[in-house]
């Protein structure tokens, strides 16, 4: 119960300040959005701790809870699959998570996957992050920059 008094806040900052980092990218002429799509290895393990841990990042402007992936092998962790809008740096959007984790389930704070944020790693592993193709993402580029639309 002490931990909620601590986490709640702390949450309703971090979506405060993640929206205003939308809104002033939005109106730039350059975003900085460069959307990834993270694979994070869960600490927390019961159902009420992966929903809670879920439900907060997609809470979040810029962060979106896409579903889980069944460990492959016994004693493996089940996968989040997280879309970050703000990209650029994976290694950060792991560090948040994991800071995120930490906060809601204190408990979780001695469990190492070998992602950033949960030891001392600061580099992914191949496979932990993708990025859209540029031939999407130039697709997307020139379909919303046409300057005359038909209806």
């Amino acid at each position: 119960m002490l931990n909620a008094l601590k986490f709640i806040p702390w949450l309703i900052g971090q979506i405060f300040l993640s929206g205003f980092s939308v809104i002033t990218a939005a109106v730039k002429k350059d975003t900085g959005f460069n959307p990834v799509v993270i694979r994070y290895p869960l600490r927390v393990t019961t159902d009420f701790q992966i929903a809670a841990l879920s439900t907060c990042i997609t809470a979040t402007p810029s962060t979106l809870s896409l579903g889980l992936r069944e460990p492959r092998n016994p004693g493996d962790p089940t996968i989040l699959l997280i879309q970050a809008v703000f990209g650029s740096d994976p290694v950060e959007v792991f560090e948040s998570i994991a800071d995120m984790e930490q906060r809601l389930v204190p408990s979780v704070a001695s469990i190492d996957h070998g992602v950033p944020g949960q030891g001392p790693y600061k580099e992914i592993r191949p496979g932990d992050a993708e990025w859209p193709s540029r031939e999407i993402a130039d697709t997307a580029q020139n379909t919303v920059s046409k300057d005359k639309r038909e209806f």
